[in-house]
């Protein structure tokens, strides 16, 4: 992995969207189903809307109900960071990308094997390479 990517509030403002900007670097949350990839089913790599940073695979995502992209893994262990989260009066685990930062979603234990993870990602930190045949 390279450098971490550090900008200040006003250089990632430059390139993100509102909604991208405070999903990202303010850790808010989109509204369930109201992100462009929570229902997505094309082949393709997730990644790090802020640095592109490939994160997960379309192989390893599953419809979880809940309105978020959902995936039971990363593409490499050292791609998403877990931090507590005591936010909003609970215990979670936040993941942010390893390379800059951002805000990604939570981790929770209740997804499908192989893993039993269900990383709950905001459609809005992500962009979808889609593969081509």
């Amino acid at each position: 992995m390279t450098d971490k990517i550090i900008k200040t509030p006003e250089q990632w403002q430059q390139s993100l969207t509102e909604e991208q900007f405070r999903v990202t670097r303010q850790a808010h949350t989109e509204r369930p189903f109201t992100g462009i990839y929570w229902d997505e089913t094309s082949a393709g790599s997730y990644r790090c809307i802020c640095c592109k940073t490939p994160l997960f695979s379309s192989e390893t995502k599953f419809d979880a109900g809940c309105g978020w992209p959902s995936f039971y893994a990363s593409v490499d262990k050292t791609v998403v960071l877990e931090k507590r989260d005591i936010s909003h009066g609970m215990v979670r685990t936040e993941v942010v990308c390893a390379q800059c930062d951002a805000h990604l979603g939570h981790l929770f234990d209740d997804g499908p094997e192989p893993s039993g993870l269900r990383y709950c990602i905001n459609s809005a930190s992500l962009d979808l390479a889609k593969e081509t045949l």
